[in-house]
């Protein structure tokens, strides 16, 4: 996928070194549910590995974000359908040298277009900290609408979290044809 700035591509074996460095950063695992701090060595090899079969199995759909002129690796984004419900999950992460620049305000369209048009799914989901305003800067920009504060239900490093919902619908789409 494609789009002003980026190319949305499969993860390689190749991507495993800059996926390490990337997520070995407090910031980015801060502010991630799934992402540890400190990132074990191999488990970017690991989920690299898991991302075919996991496409191939309609499982979940991650794309490597990257500069679509050098090639140069930025970030993720994932789309993870819920089986039998038509909705899916929304994932993504910029390395911190990437942040501010407004690639993540471009990939997430594409994702979306990917979840609506060749998924055909109703809904798609995604949880921010509220500690990350940032991330739920994107998602608004995308047209998310936020749904609500799921209190204490991620736990993260031991503590119990708050989580903000944001939904978007595939009835929305007349907002979603004006994005970049």
């Amino acid at each position: 996928m494609t789009t002003y700035r980026l190319l949305l591509r499969p993860f390689g074996e190749a991507d495993a070194a800059d996926v390490f460095t990337l997520l070995s950063s407090p910031e980015v695992a801060a502010g991630m549910l799934s992402i540890p701090f400190p990132y074990p060595p191999d488990l970017a090899r690991t989920w690299i590995r898991s991302r075919r079969a996991a496409a191939e199995e309609g499982r979940a759909f991650s794309w490597a974000i990257t500069l679509a002129d050098t090639s140069e690796l930025l970030g993720s984004v994932t789309l993870t359908p819920e089986p039998g419900q038509s909705r899916a999950e929304l994932g993504y992460w910029l390395g911190v040298p990437y942040w501010g620049r407004g690639y993540a305000s471009e990939a997430v369209p594409a994702a979306l277009n990917f979840g609506f048009g060749t998924l055909a799914l109703h809904r798609i989901q995604a949880t921010v900290f509220p500690r990350n305003p940032a991330s739920a800067r994107v998602l608004e920009k995308a047209g998310f609408r936020r749904e609500g504060l799921l209190r204490g239900d991620a736990k993260k490093g031991g503590t119990f979290e708050d989580l903000i919902l944001f939904a978007r619908l595939r009835s929305d789409q007349d907002e979603l044809s004006r994005l970049p």
